[in-house]
């Protein structure tokens, strides 16, 4: 592909080439239909994922439910660990690490029930029947097991309710803490089950809420990858690692401070930093709506209008009291020089990506007229009824202005002084900044001939022309999509990967855009061991998930 970016006419030689490469694409991708890696979690299928994975702990290690979510919450429901925790060190340092005591009679037995029995915490006497003990053997009164419980839900401590024991590491018992709480207060009995619920997106590294606005009710999982942009059913794109908006190339770091930048030079702050000084001191801006350079502040204090300098009230044609700013300083006129090119260079990289990101608005708005387009063309050359390659074109067209908008903000942080001064010498800095801005010519010189072609009203134009525009619209769009993985390939290998920084992981590229998740299933397997002695709670027989106990507010 690197000969086919030479020039115009090359562009068209190879189309045929092009061409065929994608038609073989979108056959390879029909024989073999990838499934998606990431998965929409809907309130209605949060609890068959989090019952799919205590299902794998219970089966091995013969656990009850409650068990396998106190081994599962410790370990932040990563299977994986928790398996390789195992093998590795055994399962009573799994269970004690995760404070999972196993006691074969737990319950009360019939001669401790009907004798008293003496609670440790008010040190009263009560009646077996109204205490309780746990799987750790400790025994309490339910009034204080009660208020024991009450207190760590509203502390939000649902997930993990310690015994009331000094010095015991041992999970309380999540039935025992709903049979008390609920005789109480039953709303905060569904309170701790929505907790329950909720640890498995709030305590895993690999699920995590959608940040749509209003919220759209929905979590999304991640199979491989931590560092991956991600599309949810509602139709949000996000960065998983972050949940700012999809930002690569840019690192989560570089997109932060990005916007921060943004936000901090505004024309608000423009107007104000070129139209104003502050006060030497109370810094506040002050504006000069005279001629005189002698300028007083509210607060009092009288300084020059040309050096910022404090200064006294007198002041005449040939000096001002106390000040002189007359002779040159070159340590103030480099500073003065330095913060105007930071400003030239901020404007410089966020001009071109304001209006990348400008264009890809507008662009977006290409689909509805390209559609109608297609219509009519159908409809009047009965010899093209294939117009996938405008389709695929336009999805081409919407990536790339992506890559190229963001491409802007990483090259800002990339080749200054903010994030790596001192990672680069001038001469590795020049030479990368130079390798980069090459393909980044490219790509933006590709990217608006393709926009430029999907403009066109092919629609008006006659057979001849539309094959002419149809070989340049594939050629384009693989040319683009060639272009956008060279320079994913560069700022891996050549310029983040050289540099060795962990902090600065992107996102993958990928040519058909941001994968859209796919909704788990409310169903799940109900294959498993369903003995008497560990039976599965809140499970059908047919498999489905029956999820009546929880209030979602």
């Amino acid at each position: 592909m690197d000969d086919c970016i030479s020039s115009d006419e090359d562009y068209y030689d190879s189309d045929r080439d092009s061409l065929h490469g994608l038609e073989n694409e979108d056959s390879e991708i029909q024989r073999v239909p990838k499934t998606p890696s990431t998965k929409v979690i809907t309130k209605e299928s949060l609890l068959a994922a989090q019952k799919e994975d205590m299902r794998r702990v219970m089966d091995l290690l013969s656990l009850r439910e409650y068990h396998a979510r106190t081994l599962l919450i410790h370990y932040r429901w990563d299977v994986e660990k928790l398996f390789a925790v195992l093998v590795e060190k055994g399962k009573n340092h799994l269970f004690a690490t995760a404070g999972v005591t196993m006691i074969e009679n737990r319950s009360n037995s019939s001669s401790e029930a009907s004798s008293m029995v003496m609670c440790d915490i008010c040190m009263e006497e009560v009646h077996g029947n109204d205490a309780t003990r746990v799987d750790c053997g400790h025994c309490f009164c339910n009034n204080c097991w009660t208020e024991h419980f009450i207190v760590k839900i509203n502390e939000g401590q649902s997930r993990r309710i310690r015994c009331m024991a000094h010095k015991c590491n041992a999970i309380c018992d999540e039935a025992v803490v709903r049979t008390l709480v609920s005789k109480r207060h039953p709303d905060l009995a569904n309170k701790f089950d929505r907790f329950l619920l909720e640890s498995y997106i709030e305590d895993n590294k690999r699920v995590k809420w959608c940040p749509s606005t209003p919220h759209c009710g929905n979590a999304i999982r991640v199979e491989d990858d931590e560092f991956c942009e991600v599309e949810c059913s509602c139709g949000l794109q996000f960065c998983f690692s972050c949940l700012s908006e999809a930002h690569s190339p840019c690192s989560c770091l570089m997109w932060e401070l990005w916007i921060k930048k943004c936000r901090d030079e505004s024309e608000t702050v423009n107007w104000i930093t070129v139209h104003t000084k502050p006060c030497p001191k109370c810094h506040k801006p002050v504006e000069k709506n005279g001629g005189c350079n002698l300028v007083s502040c509210i607060c009092g204090q009288a300084f020059c209008w040309l050096c910022g300098g404090a200064t006294g009230r007198e002041h005449t044609w040939s000096s001002i009291s106390g000040h002189s700013c007359g002779r040159y300083k070159e340590e103030s006129e480099q500073k003065a020089e330095r913060a105007k090119r930071d400003l030239y260079r901020y404007m410089h990289y966020h001009n071109r990506y304001k209006a990348h990101t400008d264009s890809f608005k507008l662009e977006s708005k290409l689909k509805e007229s390209i559609q109608e387009k297609i219509s009519i063309s159908e409809e009047r050359e009965s010899m093209l009824r294939d117009f996938s390659w405008v389709n695929n074109g336009l999805s081409r067209l919407f990536r790339s202005r992506r890559v190229l908008s963001y491409s802007y903000p990483f090259a800002f942080y990339m080749f200054g002084d903010e994030l790596f001064k001192d990672e680069m010498t001038e001469a590795e800095r020049e030479i990368k900044q130079h390798l980069f801005e090459d393909q980044q010519q490219q790509l933006e010189a590709n990217v608006e001939k393709l926009s430029k072609f999907l403009e066109e009203p092919f629609d008006q134009y006659t057979k001849d022309k539309v094959m002419e525009i149809r070989m340049q619209v594939i050629n384009l769009s693989v040319i683009t999509d060639t272009l956008c993985k060279k320079m994913y390939d560069c700022i891996e290998n050549d310029l983040l990967g050289s540099l060795e920084l962990g902090i600065h992981n992107i996102a993958p590229y990928k040519s058909k855009g941001i994968e859209k998740a796919l909704e788990l299933s409310a169903c799940w397997n109900s294959k498993a061991n369903t003995s008497d002695k560990y039976p599965p709670s809140d499970c059908g027989t047919s498999g489905k998930v029956e999820s009546t106990f929880l209030h979602f507010s």
